[in-house]
């Protein structure tokens, strides 16, 4: 009989699936556009479009007679619907195709999992009435806790095309010391993220104007337009360590590809942030800065999950 140490690596037969992998990455694709049609919600203020009702919208199934912003809102429930049935063919397809323990099988069950609450935090927004002209602290908590949730929705459905496309099951036992790099600059980047949720808030509740983000505030200035500078600064401090650390690792590790394209997307992000600001953040540049935060966001992920492939730091020493 053998014993095996709990310390040991589970080894999981490399199933490679690129049907699954196509099919994966046109749900995330059609994931992103939903997302950024909620951002327009948002932009639009047209979050109480269906009222304070959910699932349904002014107590109807189908609005009869709807405004423009019931339009907005009601299509975006509807493309967040359809979302449902798709992750479900993916998880039960995912289930025929993978054996046990493969990450396709754990992305896709993380996918369903963040769906749901996705879908939940969508309808406290309505219930609680967190949408339209509402100010509060509670709905600024709300929005970046959306983002997080969002952000890691997204970032699951990418992890599923990705493992199945190389057949790679991931084993979180391993430490590479190219992934223990990246962590800070992935966790700076969610921070960054979730301040923008805020002040992309702020821009549209209180229309910003050329400089507004840097400037000084009186004390009773509402908290939301006092926190405008918070996302410059983590968004340039999270970027430029990334920036700072991805070609190095790409140089020294040739299995991690992309480094310095990578960088690029980063500056090119930071650029956008600066337009945005110029431009006093019209709603169309509001949702390519948050277009490109999802592209760098899931890049960033992917290339960390790479540096997870890397020896561990036991096994290069």
């Amino acid at each position: 009989m053998s014993i095996i140490r709990e310390s040991e690596p589970q080894i999981i037969a490399s199933v490679r699936s690129p049907r699954f992998a196509r099919f994966a990455t046109a749900v995330l694709i059609y994931l992103v556009l939903v997302i950024l049609w909620g951002a327009w919600v948002r932009i639009t203020g047209s979050g109480a479009g269906c009222g304070n009702h959910w699932p349904d919208c002014n107590g109807q199934v189908i609005p009869w007679e709807p405004t423009q912003q019931t339009l907005i809102e009601f299509t975006h429930r509807l493309s967040s619907g359809l979302t449902l049935p798709l992750v479900l063919i993916m998880l039960v397809w995912a289930w025929r195709s993978f054996p046990k323990g493969h990450g396709v099988r754990w992305a896709c069950v993380g996918t369903l999992g963040f769906l749901l609450s996705e879908s939940a935090l969508g309808a406290g927004l309505v219930k609680f009435e967190l949408v339209a002209d509402n100010t509060s602290v509670a709905r600024a908590i709300t929005a970046s806790l959306h983002l997080i949730n969002t952000f890691t929705l997204a970032g699951f459905c990418a992890l599923a095309a990705w493992w199945a496309q190389r057949g790679y099951s991931p084993n979180w036992q391993l430490r590479s010391r190219a992934s223990l790099v990246l962590l800070p600059g992935l966790a700076a980047l969610l921070l960054a993220s979730m301040s923008g949720a805020i002040t992309a808030l702020g821009d549209t509740l209180f229309p910003t104007t050329l400089g507004a983000h840097f400037a000084a505030h009186p004390a009773e200035t509402h908290f939301l337009v006092q926190l405008r500078i918070v996302h410059p600064v983590l968004a340039t401090v999270a970027a430029l360590y990334l920036i700072f650390v991805l070609p190095g690792l790409s140089e020294s590790h040739p299995q991690l590809r992309g480094g310095l394209r990578l960088s690029l997307l980063l500056g090119a992000q930071l650029l956008l942030g600066v337009i945005n600001v110029l431009l006093a953040a019209p709603g169309w540049m509001q949702l390519v800065h948050l277009g490109m935060a999802l592209l760098v966001w899931l890049a960033c992920l992917l290339f960390w999950v790479q540096s997870q492939e890397l020896p561990s730091t036991s096994e290069m020493a």
